[in-house]
């Protein structure tokens, strides 16, 4: 069957990182992305709030400016938190500072001229991930997909049928699994970068800013890098295992700058 061409059919997903901004359109009907729809830019969010926004304008734009705009149906944003998501007020303090409390919704929607019938809808960056596998990644024909994002901070989503868990006692509250205890702290401890970076210096004495690092120097065949990774596939695999078994999932994906 054909979807009649008059009809809103394509969204906008706009990807807001601690250091870019992404955005691509999509056929929600077919499911497939627009060819030459994407857009990137690069910025630091501890920027000003007016060259925040001007950047963002400019990707979303720019991807705008490369389809049907009688079609868009919505514009659909994975934002970090912490995040006021139902009404698109900023809650971040250690990103984009400078954007604390302000109306992210009603700014953009000026900025951008999107019509007040196209819906702008803010997500968790991680639960975006999670429901993107699960409709059209690894997790596509499963009914439970639990997915994390290992970054500068670990981030998850459990997804039953598509549609994210956020309470039940087979899910930790909201889904989140970065302040649960393990070991001597919490897991964002020893499932983010700074792990990789303490690590490093903790058995080498040396110094390094991230996990592409220490990987490349495991691809050499570095005995302390690889000792590294192992540890922490041990320690992830214990942590996760509990509630892989307890949510019953069908598939595990991992997201996120680390997994590269």
């Amino acid at each position: 069957m054909e979807w009649p061409m008059t009809e809103r059919t394509l969204s906008i997903g706009v990807d807001v990182g601690g250091s870019h901004i992404g955005c691509a359109a999509v056929d929600m009907f077919r499911g497939e992305l627009i060819p030459g729809s994407e857009s990137r830019l690069d910025l630091d969010s501890f920027a000003d709030a007016g060259t925040v926004f001007t950047t963002w304008t400019r990707a979303i734009k720019s991807t705008l400016e490369r389809i049907d705009r009688d079609r868009l149906a919505g514009i659909g944003f994975a934002m970090p938190g912490p995040f006021d998501y139902r009404n698109g007020i900023s809650k971040m303090e250690h990103k984009y500072p400078r954007l604390f409390g302000r109306d992210i919704a009603g700014e953009l929607r000026r900025r951008v001229h999107v019509e007040g019938d196209t819906r702008l809808r803010f997500l968790n960056d991680a639960t975006s991930f999670a429901v993107g596998e699960a409709w059209l990644g690894k997790g596509m024909g499963c009914q439970k997909v639990l997915a994390i994002t290992l970054g500068t901070g670990l981030g998850s989503a459990f997804i039953d049928d598509g549609i994210p868990v956020v309470d039940g006692e087979n899910v930790p509250a909201e889904g989140c699994l970065w302040h649960l205890p393990f070991r001597y702290g919490v897991a964002d401890q020893f499932f983010t970068t700074r792990w990789f970076v303490k690590a490093y210096a903790d058995r080498s004495g040396g110094k390094v800013t991230g996990a592409r690092e220490i990987a490349g120097m495991a691809d050499a065949g570095d005995p302390v890098a690889l000792a590294i990774f192992e540890r922490f596939g041990s320690n992830l695999a214990g942590f996760l295992a509990p509630w892989l078994k307890k949510f019953q999932a069908d598939v595990f994906v991992m997201g996120g700058n680390i997994t590269r």
